[in-house]
């Protein structure tokens, strides 16, 4: 089995549990599907080809009904790719299949994602219920972080953590900077929900310790420190997106398999640090808490509500502003 089919069967099996707990508002697992061969095969009951800074990305919805237009479903598509592509300086590969179906409900979910598939390097499957209504898809999270995936390489099984923190951090960051998303509320979803990946009784370091808070929440906890550290160290004139960038540019998407420090290490040269990878074999086998309450001090975002309010004096307020500030 490849290390992407690997890498999609582990998403899927987690991808129910991790839905529900990012965001509030997704319902429960898709049904199972009559078909049982693999995914990019399922049957096409229309099909639309859009292009996005230069990509090619064709969209497929299976037989079904939605109570929305199909074009609603396409916007909701290209609203997604626009801000993974606003995140990256560009679309993550030259070409994807996304395909939609029809299921029970209202919402988005079970989203998954494979690379070099079906004869496209990157091929998402993603469920729709048949009653989501246009609110649903304008407060929808998932399609962003399926595209995101596009953007990094296969890793082998033990750093899917890494796989999916970063679709975890970046997904909502890029919605910002395309528009779609407050930055005041990630804040608060961040320091509402970073604690669930520090490590507990037992843990072995990220790669070695598979549950789903140490995967998704750990992953984006690395993230944010990575972030952090590489502004504080230059100054603020790079950060985690140059660095991701870096990976891309060298040909590090998702139709390819990479092992962990090459990857880092293109990260690192772009950026003129070892953070990455200096972060990674200090977290990597050992466990290693995030002091989440001195760093959300010198950020300056202290929670309230369904918001956060800034300290401007904060140490590390620039550091803050800086992370949702678009790249050039």
């Amino acid at each position: 089995m490849s290390a992407q089919t690997r890498r999609a069967f582990l998403s899927s099996a987690i991808a129910t549990a991790a839905a529900i707990a990012l965001k509030p508002t997704l319902n429960a697992s898709p049904q199972r599907d009559e078909f049982h061969g693999p995914p990019w095969r399922q049957p096409v009951a229309s099909s639309k080809t859009i292009t996005v800074a230069n990509a090619t990305i064709h969209i497929d919805l299976a037989p079904g009904t939605f109570n929305l237009p199909e074009d609603a479903i396409i916007r909701w598509i290209t609203r997604a790719a626009q801000a993974v592509t606003t995140y990256y300086g560009r679309f993550p590969v030259p070409s994807a299949r996304i395909y939609v179906q029809s299921t029970p409900g209202s919402g988005v979910f079970g989203g998954t994602t494979w690379g070099n598939v079906g004869g496209s390097p990157a091929f998402t499957r993603i469920h729709v219920g048949q009653n989501t209504t246009q609110a649903d898809l304008d407060t929808d999270w998932m399609m962003t972080h399926e595209i995101v995936h596009y953007a990094l390489p296969s890793l082998p099984d033990e750093n899917h953590w890494l796989e999916e923190g970063i679709a975890v951090y970046v997904e909502p960051i890029a919605r910002v900077q395309s528009g779609q998303l407050a930055e005041a509320g990630v804040w608060h979803d961040m320091i509402e929900n970073m604690p669930k990946g520090q490590p507990r009784d037992g843990d072995l370091g990220l790669d070695n310790t598979h549950t789903w808070g140490r995967t998704y929440w750990g992953g984006a906890g690395f993230c944010l420190l990575a972030d952090v550290t590489l502004r504080k160290q230059t100054q603020n004139r790079t950060g985690l997106q140059q660095a991701l960038r870096a990976i891309l540019t060298a040909g590090g998407n998702i139709s390819q398999n990479w092992d962990i420090l090459p990857t880092l290490q293109a990260a690192d040269k772009a950026t003129g640090t070892q953070v990455l990878t200096t972060l990674y074999q200090s977290m990597s086998t050992k466990p290693v808490p995030i002091d989440f309450t001195t760093l959300w001090q010198q950020l300056g975002v202290t929670p309230t509500s369904n918001t956060v309010t800034y300290n401007p004096k904060a140490p590390l307020a620039k550091v803050r502003q800086s992370i949702f500030a678009t790249a050039s």
